[in-house]
């Protein structure tokens, strides 16, 4: 066997030690392991293909991996982070996982929270100081872009900065917008 030839030993070696360190969709693994063969062997890429294709079979059999699971651990933490629904999707297919997948995920924030969206946005403006969390004089225009561009709706970002210290936030964020 040649040293750049890629066997089912490798892949499951560098499989295993992804899947050791990181939590995974079955996309990713496959990405990564592709991308992996296509760097040690450039030739072979092709039959590790196959390779890859059998051994996620395998593990996705086995609950090695498990779309929905990853998907429903991923949504609650982008959640606590304080990432918007909309980010929270976008993050989730740039992972690869189906979209029937995510929307089941985020769906089961929806039966967590009263409004995910704005307890996200309540952690988020907690994490960028914003609102009542921030330390010097208020630019509202900046502080509404920002909301803005971490997917958030006017609505939300206007609600959280109108409030006027932290206990009306957490409030907020407990028991969502009326």
């Amino acid at each position: 066997m040649n040293g750049r030839e890629i066997g089912a030993d490798l892949l499951e070696r560098w499989a295993l030690g992804y899947l050791g360190r990181y939590a995974s969709s079955t996309e990713n693994l496959r990405r990564v392991l592709m991308r992996r063969a296509r760097r040690h062997s450039p030739g072979s890429a092709p039959q590790a293909g196959v390779l890859i294709e059998a051994l996620i079979a395998r593990y996705r059999e086995s609950g090695l991996i498990d779309d929905a699971a990853y998907a429903a651990a991923r949504v609650a933490s982008l959640q606590r982070r304080g990432d918007s629904l909309k980010a929270i999707r976008a993050r989730l297919a740039a992972k690869g996982v189906p979209a029937d997948v995510a929307v089941d995920a985020v769906a089961g924030l929806r039966d967590s929270a009263n409004d995910p969206d704005v307890a996200a946005a309540c952690a988020f403006a907690r994490r960028r100081r914003l609102g009542p969390f921030r330390r010097g004089a208020a630019d509202r225009q900046r502080e509404l872009a920002v909301f803005a561009r971490a997917g958030f709706s006017r609505r939300i970002a206007e609600a959280v900065l109108a409030c006027g210290d932290i206990e009306a936030v957490e409030a907020l964020a407990r028991d969502g917008l009326c």
